[in-house]
């Protein structure tokens, strides 16, 4: 069999902070931590980063180009073709965004106190929550348009800020119910599944016929009942 070539140190770095930043919280987390645990020296480190700033952003930027993907709304040209989401891609798609947050978790769970401490991380995360609210709205207009959805435009925009607020501190609030366990694969699996819900329950009041069924059936399934 061919042989993989070996990771360059630079990757290395970014997957090792990213999972003790993850598994420790980023405050508690330093350089030489991390150049402990990888077994290279402080100065190896600083020639591929110049500090822990440096490797919280480029870990962001990695989250960015996974997230864009899932989170950018088809132009009007490309959506005119495109068939419009039901209750199951809703559902779906929020299932695959909690497993991406819940891949860089740091992020949301160490929010405030990565804000306070970088004006470019501030700007870039007010972005990426804006295109979430807009991607939350398509996806409600689409059920709308579906027969689906029954709300005015004002409740829309109101359903699609709730929804990425939920989304945004859903892990924040997992973790206070019970840190101790904040990581092991049990608590993972409620995190996603449960997180998918409560986002998905905002909708419930404004789902119709047999959208509204689909959701009691999908909410059993990922509930356990």
């Amino acid at each position: 069999m061919e042989r993989k070539p070996p990771r360059r140190t630079r990757e290395r770095i970014l997957e090792l902070s990213l999972r003790l930043f993850n598994d420790f919280g980023e405050p508690n987390v330093n350089t030489t931590i991390i150049a402990d645990e990888m077994k290279i020296s402080p100065g190896n480190l600083y020639y591929h980063f110049k500090n822990k700033d440096d490797i919280v952003q480029s870990i962001f930027q990695q989250f960015e180009r996974e997230i864009d993907k899932l989170i950018t709304v088809p132009p009007p040209a490309t959506a005119r073709d495109l068939r419009m989401p039901d209750v199951e891609d809703v559902w779906l798609f929020l299932h695959v965004l909690f497993e991406l947050v819940w891949k860089y978790r740091f992020f949301y769970r160490d929010l405030s106190n990565l804000l306070i401490n970088s004006r470019v991380l501030e700007l870039r995360f007010k972005k990426l929550l804006a295109d979430k609210v807009e991607m939350a709205r398509w996806l409600c207009e689409g059920m709308a348009r579906n027969g689906q959805l029954k709300a005015s435009r004002a409740e829309i925009d109101a359903l699609a800020t709730n929804m990425v607020v939920v989304a945004t501190y859903w892990l924040s609030y997992q973790y206070v119910q019970n840190p101790r366990h904040f990581g092991e694969p049990e608590f993972v699996n409620q995190a996603v599944s449960r997180g998918c819900y409560q986002v998905m329950a905002l909708t419930a009041p404004y789902l119709e016929g047999d959208a509204r069924a689909l959701f009691e059936r999908l909410a059993g399934e990922y509930l356990g009942a």
